[in-house]
């Protein structure tokens, strides 16, 4: 008997023994995850995310095994995008911001990211991790850009004519019927200061003709450097040019339908009708995609016999370096290859 309480004794500490290793262990593993940091910006200008190792902690980043990760977070963990990777002396940044971010490094307890050239979609949360061996810290810090087309978007638009086949007339009829307007000069500026680079020339509300560039290279601003690109007022009967339309935050749902089969244009049309709504228009895509971030990796057909899908999250296979709305075409129509958008007025 008294070897039995003995051995239970024994398997008492033993298991106490293994429960406070256990957590000294988990200790010395991870961190609590620091309080949320918000950081204000403004479009096209460059911020700083701060992350600090705490003090005790020393490790000289570079030095091989130190692993450093900056993750911008959706709501949905599995959506999250990756940002940044650091491994001893190799780094890789990832999507929309390849070229665009750097750890800073001042010190040996420094993590901070810069993010470069701020555009609206940079906004939203943001976790860095830092890990060495056993160590392990995590802080989270929300980025708010602020300015721009908060009440509405500018997007490039082209019929299925072609570049270059409207007049001033042809462009206002286009972007109304797009669920949209043609843009003011002040709204295409916020654009680009947004990002927005487009190599081709688009009427404005004024009768004026440009293209912002963000990026200048050959014949897209050339020597001229990034900016708005002027062609200056032009014949409103005569000339010939795209137009930039902007569209409205929307009043009402939109939605990819899902369906058992691909459709024809008239069979998309019909099955919106059928759930209650209209097929969608460009412009109710683009304000989904920019202002509500709306995100499908599904080529669908819309109004104006198009065929386009939204990508907020850029990832391999759906537009891997750049959040937009990517254009495959205005394809036959009597072609069963795609799904299709609709909108639903409240």
């Amino acid at each position: 008997m008294w070897k039995k309480e003995k051995m239970t004794s024994l398997l008492c500490i033993t298991i106490i023994s293994l429960t406070l290793a256990g957590s000294a262990y988990s200790q010395l593993m991870s961190h609590p995850l620091k309080p949320t940091v918000m950081v204000m910006a403004g479009l096209g200008a460059n911020v700083t995310l701060p992350c600090q190792l705490l003090s005790k902690d020393v490790i000289v980043f570079g030095k091989p095994g130190v692993r450093v990760k900056w993750t911008k977070v959706a709501e949905d963990e599995a959506l999250n995008e990756d940002v940044l990777l650091s491994m001893g002396f190799h780094k890789k940044t990832y999507g929309s911001f390849a070229g665009r971010v750097f750890l800073n490094e001042f010190d040996n307890e420094d993590a901070s990211l810069t993010i470069t050239d701020v555009a609206t979609a940079d906004s939203g949360k943001y976790r860095c991790e830092i890990i060495n061996g056993m160590v392990d810290s995590m802080e989270e810090i929300i980025l708010d850009v602020q300015g721009g087309l908060t009440e509405g978007v500018v997007f490039p638009y082209s019929t299925s004519v072609g570049r270059y086949n409207m007049n001033f007339n042809n462009a206002t009829q286009a972007c109304l019927g797009q669920n949209a307007s043609v843009a003011t000069l002040e709204q295409l500026h916020e654009a680009w200061k947004g990002g927005l680079d487009w190599c081709n020339a688009g009427w404005l509300s004024d009768g004026t003709v440009y293209y912002p560039v963000t990026k200048a290279r050959g014949p897209c601003g050339g020597n001229k450097g990034p900016g708005l690109i002027s062609y200056g007022s032009r014949d409103k009967q005569l000339g010939r040019f795209d137009v930039f339309c902007f569209a409205s935050a929307l009043n009402g749902r939109f939605y990819w339908l899902v369906q058992p089969d691909r459709l024809t244009f008239e069979e998309a049309v019909q099955a919106c009708v059928d759930d209650g709504a209209e097929i969608a228009k460009v412009g109710h895509m683009y304000s989904a995609w920019k202002l509500e971030g709306y995100d499908r990796c599904d080529a669908g057909w819309l109004a104006d016999g198009s065929v386009r899908y939204p990508i907020s999250r850029p990832r391999k296979n759906c537009s891997p370096t750049d959040a937009a709305v990517r254009f495959i075409g205005f394809p036959d129509k009597m072609q069963k290859s795609y799904g299709v958008y609709c909108y639903q007025a409240e």
